[in-house]
């Protein structure tokens, strides 16, 4: 593209502003398309893997105690793409779900009194599987296959 005065202040007289800009544009674009299904792969396989030490982590202490294993079995996971993003989910939908992890002290809607410790499960399987996944996804974007 031509060359335009430079506005920068400290700029030599001779000194020109380029702009390739549709070009970066274009090239960022088609790098997009190339890496969005082995990002997706890689957070799907992630995904997974959180559940799964999720899972084993409710299994018994130090995590919450599993005694019919129901609890364990409403974990899931959902991946979602979006345009150019990826989104991965990791839940349930079992109510116990945050007295588990956190603990509670004081009456419930009832009014029973309650002081129930922790059982941390799913913030020690996060802690586990994020290096892993960060290196992964690192590894996925600095590809240039």
């Amino acid at each position: 593209m031509a060359s335009s005065p430079n506005p920068h202040p400290n700029a030599h007289p001779l000194a020109g502003a380029y702009s390739n800009a549709f070009q970066i544009a274009a090239q960022l674009d088609a790098r997009a398309a190339r890496t969005l299904p082995e990002v997706t792969a890689t957070v799907q396989h992630y995904a997974m893997l959180l559940e799964t030490r999720i899972k084993a982590k409710a299994s018994g202490r130090p995590g919450p105690n599993a005694p019919t294993g129901d609890y364990r079995r409403s974990w899931t996971h959902e991946v979602s793409t979006d345009g150019l993003s990826v989104t991965a989910v990791v839940g349930t939908n079992k109510p116990q779900a945050r007295r588990l992890e956190y603990g509670f002290v004081g009456a419930d809607s009832l009014g029973r009194i309650y002081n129930q410790p922790p059982y941390p499960h799913v913030g020690p399987a996060v802690e586990e599987i994020r290096p892993l996944f960060i290196a992964a996804l690192g590894d996925t974007i600095d590809d240039d296959s």
